[in-house]
């Protein structure tokens, strides 16, 4: 099992809170060090001091860590033209040394897009199917050779296709609860299928899905990795907790859902088995306070230990 610190720095987060948390996730052993990538605090938090920029973050995260996995959890396809997309991804995949992860998602949040001006078509999934077409194609590209393309919503004419990323390929994220269409995205494209927040009992239909989608193509579903996104809430006592959840303005019965990874080390064991005997490989750790470092130091030396 892999396990992931995931941050939502638009709560409120500078880039010196970011990096506390990851190089603190990468001395704890963490596999890796995920943000989302969002403009607008979505109200549990006030925001302050404002947002920061994924991949701009990333970029610094790259030089500032050794050994940790960097990525989104996800980018939306709104955000950024593909062809930028590729070049940002394999810049920061270069500065780290071969440790970035993509994750690419169709966008959601309307409001975001109009308080900063940004587009927002109202059907995404063509533009999303396009976007990972171009991104992995621009990536596979052998040097010396240029990459068109021609679609309903990007066309691109003899792209040099550099710079190449250091991995080949770099991990691409793909999630949604759809049940075909995306799927067989996933399929396609992805390295890692990603389940965020799910109840337990969703688990396994969209698991099929995805394993089904690979079977129509003749991939072999073990190929791809599956994950999970949770919020999480450690501590060693109900009132450790409770503090924590009063942080993002929850109380501790909110966070007590049954669905959250919530308590100290031998209750989350439990929880992390039970995705376990899913088949499901990675976890990520959704930690909403960034100003609670000791969060991150309380889940890598008093819990991590105690996980498969």
């Amino acid at each position: 099992m892999e396990y992931c610190v995931f941050t939502e720095p638009q709560l409120g987060a500078t880039y010196g809170d970011q990096l506390a948390f990851a190089q603190s996730a990468e001395r704890h052993g963490f596999t890796g060090f995920f943000r989302s990538d969002h403009y607008l605090s979505m109200g549990l938090r006030d925001g302050l001091p404002g947002p920061t920029d994924a991949w701009t973050t990333l970029a610094a995260l790259a030089r500032e860590t050794r050994s940790i996995r960097l990525g989104t959890l996800v980018s939306p396809i709104t955000f950024r033209h593909p062809g930028i997309l590729a070049i940002q991804v394999a810049q920061v995949d270069e500065m780290s040394g071969g440790r970035v992860e993509l994750g690419l998602g169709a966008g959601w949040m309307a409001r975001e897009h109009e308080a900063y001006g940004i587009p927002f078509p109202a059907k995404r999934f063509g533009p999303f199917e396009e976007q990972l077409e171009i991104v992995t194609g621009l990536w596979s590209t052998p040097l010396g050779e240029t990459y068109s393309f021609s679609g309903r919503h990007y066309t691109l004419v003899d792209a040099p296709a550099l710079p190449k990323p250091v991995q080949q390929p770099i991990p691409l994220i793909a999630g949604g609860g759809g049940t075909r269409r995306t799927p067989d995205l996933v399929a396609r494209f992805a390295t890692e299928y990603n389940l965020g927040f799910p109840k337990d009992e969703g688990i396994q239909e969209r698991l099929d899905h995805v394993r089904a989608a690979c079977e129509r193509i003749g991939r072999d579903p073990g190929s791809l990795k599956v994950s999970i996104a949770m919020s999480t809430f450690a501590g060693a006592s109900d009132a450790e907790i409770a503090r924590r959840a009063e942080r993002i303005n929850r109380t501790l019965e909110e966070v007590r859902d049954g669905t959250n990874i919530v308590g100290g080390p031998d209750e989350i064991a439990e929880r992390v088995d039970r995705y376990r005997s899913f088949g499901i490989d990675r976890v990520y750790f959704q930690l909403l306070d960034l100003q609670d470092v000791d969060h991150v130091e309380y889940l890598g030396g008093e819990v991590l230990p105690h996980l498969p």
